[in-house]
């Protein structure tokens, strides 16, 4: 499996693709691509770094793993693909930026066009079996991640990372808050969304930051 990956975070992850646990990671993914049935489809794995370039991250969203549907991932955490049925917890985000900011909840699920606009949507976990949750755990994603998201909060500043959950909540506790903005919620899955994500007016408060640093708001 060639990595093919956005030019700038090529650069910035080059020594995590030389390391033993990436070159056995890529076997591992190579061989449930060639034996299995794997979403998202092979060439949308760094889908979130293709459409962010480094410098041009604003925001990150963390989740855990793609959605292991049919048609569902696409490389993007929380997005589907055009046309496709929204998930429960997608459901909630657009019904929570409805009521933060008037949104109207829009005919597609397809986040695109929040990562046109520097919203990084990051899966810890970039590949899965189908109908098989957390099946490619452990093997690895995990570490790559890590070193994204260490990345983001050494070399840039003043980023908006949204951590929904308490598993996306652990992944980004050494984010440096004194040169960053937290926001923490509950995921907004069925199961706790009402307990806080909600009325968490995460995009807002998202847009109230980066206004107040004089970059652009995300159109949400």
């Amino acid at each position: 499996m060639e990595v093919k990956i956005e030019s700038s975070w090529k650069e910035k992850l080059r020594d995590e693709f030389e390391k033993d646990y990436f070159i056995a990671l890529t076997e591992f993914v190579r061989q449930e691509y060639l034996t299995r049935q794997v979403f998202p489809p092979g060439n949308r794995i760094f889908n979130a770094f293709n459409l962010c370039p480094f410098d041009r991250v604003k925001v990150v969203i963390i989740g855990q793993d793609p959605y292991h549907n049919i048609g569902q991932a696409h490389g993007l955490c929380f997005s589907v693909t055009d046309g496709t049925e929204f998930p429960p917890s997608l459901v909630n985000i657009f019904k929570e930026l409805n009521r933060d900011l008037g949104v109207p909840v829009p005919q597609s699920g397809n986040l695109e066009r929040w990562a046109e606009q520097g919203v990084l949507l990051l899966n810890a976990i970039l590949t899965v079996r189908a109908h098989q949750a957390l099946s490619h755990q452990n093997r690895g994603w995990e570490r790559f991640t890590d070193a994204a998201i260490s990345a983001l909060n050494r070399d840039r500043d003043s980023l908006v990372f949204m951590l929904w959950g308490n598993y996306a909540q652990n992944k980004g506790a050494s984010i440096d808050r004194a040169r960053h903005l937290i926001l923490n919620t509950v995921h907004p899955s069925p199961l706790s969304a009402s307990r806080g994500f909600l009325s968490c007016s995460h995009f807002s408060k998202c847009n109230e930051w980066l206004k107040s640093r004089g970059l652009e708001p995300v159109a949400w």
